[in-house]
């Protein structure tokens, strides 16, 4: 007998666009909540004019419609999906959602148990908080971008959007699910206030430690699993390809040492600062 997917049962109404809320709803639609996507009739979601293929993996397990919610007949729509709806996400900035009677408080009231999810740059307060962004802006107010990229060369950009995803869509969904587990203990909905850039900022936990304990940041490429150990970052090797060496573990440094004909660099894998630099020549010879 198949078992039914953990979230069989719930329904999601999903009202984002581009890649946080839709990835949110993407993992708990595969979780197997019933996500109903409502796009404006004109433009929808902004992901469709960045090729098929970006928004079909996204927003697939999802069923869809098209409401325009500055009129009065799809706001109306719209509060009776809620009443049959455990969750709602939605992206737009502070303001808008109660502007249209669709806030928080206005749908809490009609339906109390309803867990309202609000994904943002900068969260529903603060100083930043009608600003807007993509992104590279939320990374870069966390910090992130100036800690990627070589030593001695400018910040990088990866093809993995880290505030996006990490701080907006897991984020996200982590928050609905514990609202949700609260709802079924016999709570109350709440609304859950989703900053990207805080959530981005507190993943970075490696350079807010080194922070913690040394003041202040260590330069790009310079910090533990940024290039500041020999026996952890990427090595060009004689056929022009590159190797990800991950090998903070003492045995595994001395296996690749011994496999590369460098057993005399053994006991040198936790090495910093020159030295390090000294060792990373060593091996990359």
């Amino acid at each position: 007998m198949v078992r039914p997917k953990p979230l069989a049962g719930l329904r999601i109404l999903d009202l984002t666009r581009l890649l946080p809320g839709p990835m949110c709803t993407l993992h708990l639609g595969d979780m197997g909540a019933d996500v109903i996507k409502v796009e404006a009739p004109r433009g929808g979601d902004y992901a469709r004019a960045l090729g098929p293929s970006l928004f079909r993996l996204v927003n697939r397990n999802k069923r869809a419609l098209k409401l325009d919610l500055s009129k009065p007949a799809g706001r109306d729509v719209f509060i009776e999906l809620t009443h049959s709806a455990d969750a709602l996400v939605e992206a737009f900035r502070p303001g808008v959602m109660a502007r249209l009677g669709l806030g928080y408080e206005a749908l809490h009231a009609l339906h109390p148990r309803l867990v309202y999810c609000s994904i943002t740059g900068y969260g529903q307060r603060g100083p930043y908080r009608m600003r807007a962004g993509h992104d590279i802006d939320y990374c870069a107010y966390a910090g992130i971008v100036e800690q990627s990229g070589a030593g001695g060369g400018p910040p990088v950009l990866g093809n993995f959007q880290v505030a996006d995803l990490a701080g907006g869509a897991l984020s996200a969904a982590m928050g609905i699910l514990a609202a949700l587990l609260d709802v079924q203990r016999g709570g109350e909905g709440r609304h859950v206030d989703v900053s990207m850039t805080d959530c981005a900022l507190a993943h970075a936990v490696v350079p807010l430690a080194t922070w913690l304990e040394e003041g202040a940041t260590r330069p790009r490429g310079a910090d533990t699993l940024t290039g500041g150990l020999p026996c952890y970052g990427v090595y060009e090797t004689g056929d022009g390809r590159y190797m990800a060496l991950g090998a903070l573990e003492h045995k595994f440094w001395r296996a690749f040492c011994e496999a590369v004909g460098r057993p005399d660099l053994s006991d040198r894998h936790l090495v910093s600062g020159e030295e390090a630099e000294a060792v990373r020549a060593e091996v990359a010879a």
